[in-house]
């Protein structure tokens, strides 16, 4: 077995991907990003950018894109668990408006990789979580898309419990649809 599990996930270029945990009564030791790895499996991605967010139980954040400056990503959570989210908005794709979700968290150390052209999300199963990820370009301020969370055309199935408390930021409220983004497109 390779250092690296990949899973494909029915989206051309998405990618669950669970790196060999070495555990002992110490603790464990993981190798999170090692680029010939990487290329091994097929993401030759030069990044350019690491960044690290923290939430409370029921932020969602996203869904997310960069329009002119779109970003591969490389994603994981170090503390607490989500539950992470693409939606393929590549013009032509066979999967366009499709989404595949997976949770990660500390205990599985999987990380997901989303390719540009992906609108991106996540909602904090957990506590508390931390989430870091790896992107491809820098953030460009002005540039940013994004889709409604709950939009029906996309259908998430987002693990929402019963009771759970749902925290947005105003911008993540006030984004439209897919349909909204096709017709900018356009």
């Amino acid at each position: 077995m390779g250092k690296l599990t990949v899973e494909e996930c029915g989206i051309k270029g998405v990618k669950v991907i669970t790196p060999q945990v070495f555990r002992d009564e110490r603790g464990y030791f993981v190798e999170t990003y090692q680029k010939k790895d990487f290329e091994a499996i097929g993401i030759d991605v030069e990044f350019v950018q690491d960044n690290q967010s923290a939430s409370r139980k029921g932020v969602i954040r996203g869904l997310h894109f960069q329009k002119e400056f779109p970003q591969d990503k490389l994603v994981r959570v170090l503390r607490g668990a989500v539950y992470d989210v693409a939606v393929d908005l590549r013009e032509g794709s066979e999967t366009f408006g499709k989404y595949f979700g997976v949770e990660l968290s500390e205990e599985n150390k999987k990380m997901f990789f989303i390719p540009k052209g992906f609108a991106h999300g996540f909602l904090v199963l957990s506590d508390y979580a931390e989430f870091a990820y790896k992107c491809s370009d820098f953030y460009h301020p002005g540039d940013e898309g994004g889709i409604i969370y709950n939009d029906p055309e996309i259908g998430v199935k987002w693990p929402i419990e019963e009771g759970m408390e749902l925290i947005f930021s105003e911008k993540d409220k006030k984004w439209g649809g897919l349909a909204e983004y096709v017709a900018s497109r356009n």
